[in-house]
C-alpha cells in the first residue's frame, strides 16, 4: 500500500481524497495555488506545497511543479481528482516515468478514450452501440454535407477535443450546416487548440445516463449501476440522481453489460464512467468515457455503501476487484451548489462567505471545502458544495432534499440553492419526466417577500 499520496487538485475533491487516505492510514500532500492558501484541503493534509500563482496554467496545470512537489515530499502516488490533469495522458505518463503511481488510467487508456473520435472507433470494435455518424474526423465541408444527408437531419457537430459544450452545433437543415461547421471549428480551435470535428445523429428527447465502472490491473471490470445526469445547463450538469427514474431492469442490465464490455476491451484500470445517450424508446448509444472519478460519485456511494476513492486507491495498489455488479437498493439525489446567481443567467458570484449554516440529519451528506469567512476565488470552477440526500424511495429523497435546501444558509455571495429548491417542486421533475432539454423551458421564479 502507498505510504504517501499527493492530491493534484483543490476544493472539495481534494478534501474528499484526504479523508479516505486518513481512514486508510496513508499520509497526504496538498498542493495549492496562492489563491487557495486558506482552503481546507491545505489545512487538513499532512503536508502542503505551494505550486504557483492563482491561474490554473501556472499552478494546478503545471506538471513540473506538481512532480517536483511529489519528489520533495517523497510521495509515492498522485491522485488527480477530477478536472485539471485527471485525464491528461502526458501527466499519467510522466508520473510513470518518475516511479510515482498515477491513481487512474494509463496514458494509453486515456488516449484511446479521451479523444471522442478515437473513443467511438474503439467502442465500435468492442461491440458497444454508438450513435450513427462519421467514422473518424470530418474532412471538407462537401464531405460533411454528404454525410449529413446519409445520416439524416438533425445532426450534431462536435469538437473531437471538446468539453463543456464548446465546439458543438445542432444542425436541423442543410442550409444551416456551412455556418455551423465553420463556427464550431473556430470555437474548437480557440478553446482546445484542435479544430478536429466529427458528426453524430442528433438524438431527440435524449437522457444522459452514465454507468459507473471499476476496473483492476488484471483486466477485470464491474459496474456500480447508473446515474441520470440529464438536468443540465449548457452541457454542465446541475443535478444527478440514482437510480434513473427512466431506467428499467432490462435497460440497466443491457447498459451495464455494455459498459463492462467497454472497460474490459481496453483493460481499463481505475474508476471511470461510460456515458450514454438514451432516446425516448430506451435505445442507448455510447457518448464518451470519463477516465477519472466523477463529481457526482457520492450518490453511487450512498446507494450501494461503497467508498469509490478507497477502491481507486486499492486498485492502483494492485488489489483485484470483486467483479460484482451492483443494483441500487436506495435512492440518492445530488444538487451541485455553485457560487452563481440563478436570477442573473447564473453569473459567477465569487466573494467572501459571511454566514454558513450546513444542513444535517438522517440521509443528508454535504461535500464542501467552504466555511464561514472563506473567500471564494474567481479563478476556478464555481462549484462550492455538493448536497446529497438518500432515502428508501425517490419521493422521500426529493422531500429530504427540499428540507435540506431550506436549512442550507450561505450569505455574502449568490448561490444556486434557490434554483435547486424550485426544481424540487417542479411537477415534471417530480414525475421523472425530463430530458437534457429540460432547462431550456425551466424558468426560475423570483423569491416572494
Amino acid at each position: 500500500m502507498f505510504k504517501k499520496i499527493l492530491i493534484a487538485n483543490r476544493g472539495e475533491i481534494a478534501l474528499r481524497v484526504i479523508r479516505t487516505c486518513r481512514e486508510m492510514g496513508i499520509k497526504t500532500v496538498a498542493v495549492y495555488s496562492t489563491a487557495d492558501a486558506e482552503s481546507l484541503h491545505v489545512r487538513f493534509a499532512d503536508e502542503a506545497v505551494c505550486i504557483g500563482p492563482a491561474p490554473s496554467k501556472d499552478s494546478y496545470l503545471k506538471i513540473p511543479n506538481i512532480i517536483a512537489a511529489a519528489e520533495i515530499t517523497n510521495a509515492d502516488a498522485i491522485h488527480p481528482g477530477y478536472g485539471f490533469l485527471s485525464e491528461n495522458s502526458r501527466f499519467s505518463k510522466i508520473c510513470e516515468e518518475h516511479d510515482i503511481k498515477f491513481i487512474g488510467a494509463s496514458a494509453e487508456q486515456i488516449d484511446r478514450m479521451g479523444d471522442k473520435a478515437t473513443a467511438k472507433e474503439t467502442m465500435i470494435e468492442a461491440g458497444v452501440p454508438v450513435v450513427p455518424g462519421s467514422e473518424g474526423l470530418l474532412g471538407s465541408l462537401e464531405d460533411t454535407k454528404k454525410l449529413a444527408k446519409e445520416v439524416g437531419y438533425p445532426v450534431m457537430l462536435k469538437a473531437t477535443a471538446g468539453g463543456g459544450g464548446k465546439g458543438m452545433r445542432a444542425v436541423w437543415k442543410e442550409e444551416d450546416i456551412e455556418k455551423a461547421f465553420e463556427s464550431a471549428k473556430q470555437e474548437a480551435a480557440a478553446a482546445f487548440g484542435n479544430d478536429g470535428m466529427y458528426m453524430e445523429k442528433l438524438i431527440e428527447e435524449p437522457r444522459h445516463i452514465e454507468i459507473q465502472i471499476i476496473g483492476d490491473q488484471y483486466g477485470k471490470a464491474c459496474h456500480l449501476s447508473e446515474r441520470d445526469c440529464s438536468i443540465q445547463r449548457r452541457h454542465q450538469k446541475l443535478t444527478e440522481e440514482t437510480p434513473s427514474p427512466f431506467m428499467t431492469d432490462e435497460l440497466r442490465d443491457a447498459m451495464g453489460e455494455a459498459a463492462v464490455k467497454a472497460a474490459e476491451y481496453i483493460k481499463y484500470e481505475g474508476a471511470g464512467t461510460v456515458e450514454f445517450l438514451v432516446d425516448k424508446h430506451r435505445n442507448f448509444y455510447f457518448m464518451e468515457m470519463n477516465t477519472r472519478i466523477q463529481v457526482e460519485h457520492p450518490i453511487t456511494e450512498q446507494v450501494i455503501d461503497y467508498d469509490l476513492i478507497r477502491e481507486q486507491i486499492l486498485v492502483a495498489a494492485g488489489v483485484p476487484i470483486s467483479g460484482k455488479n451492483y443494483t441500487p437498493k436506495l435512492h440518492s439525489i445530488e444538487c451541485r451548489i455553485n457560487a452563481e446567481d440563478p436570477y442573473n443567467d447564473f453569473r459567477p458570484s465569487p466573494g467572501r462567505i459571511t454566514t454558513l449554516h450546513a444542513p444535517g440529519g438522517h440521509g443528508v451528506r454535504l461535500d464542501t471545502h467552504v466555511y464561514g469567512g472563506y473567500a471564494i476565488p474567481p479563478n476556478y470552477d464555481s462549484m462550492i458544495a455538493k448536497l446529497i440526500t438518500t432515502a428508501q424511495t425517490r419521493e422521500e429523497a426529493i422531500n429530504k432534499m427540499k428540507r435540506a435546501l431550506d436549512e442550507f444558509v450561505i450569505e455574502g455571495i449568490k448561490t444556486t440553492i434557490p434554483f435547486h429548491r424550485q426544481l424540487m417542486d417542479d411537477p415534471d421533475f417530480i414525475a421523472g419526466n425530463y430530458t437534457t432539454a429540460f432547462m431550456e423551458s425551466f424558468k426560475i421564479k423570483p423569491i416572494e417577500d
